[in-house]
């Protein structure tokens, strides 16, 4: 249950975040599909990509997560049909978003 439940919030989350971005656009089938895609790149390949730059994260002080947060949706944005991000800045920005919106699902779960 709870893993639908994150689920359907991560899709959500992905709707949200597309209204408040111009350029960006998501189907709700795509909403579905990216959040699977996303939640299983940040599971197996963010943690990789954290240790391969860990020392140019250390040095901007952890900022450059935001970066690959923007690659991996950017990633998704390539890989999933329907789901749109046309440039590396909205998908920064995408990712900050995404994150904050995350943040305030979560906190209100708990």
């Amino acid at each position: 249950m709870t893993l639908l439940f994150h689920w359907i919030l991560g899709a959500v989350a992905l709707l949200i975040t597309t209204q408040l971005i111009p350029g960006t656009s998501i189907t709700l089938a795509s909403a579905a599909i990216a959040a699977v895609v996303l939640g299983a790149l940040n599971l197996f390949i963010r943690p990789l990509l954290i240790i391969l730059t860990l020392p140019i994260n250390i040095i901007t002080l952890g900022l450059f997560s935001i970066v690959i947060n923007g690659l991996l949706v950017w990633f998704t944005a390539a890989v999933v049909p329907g789901f749109v991000v046309p440039t590396f800045g909205s998908a920064l920005l995408f990712a900050l978003i995404l994150t904050i919106i995350n943040w305030v699902f979560m906190s209100w779960q708990s």
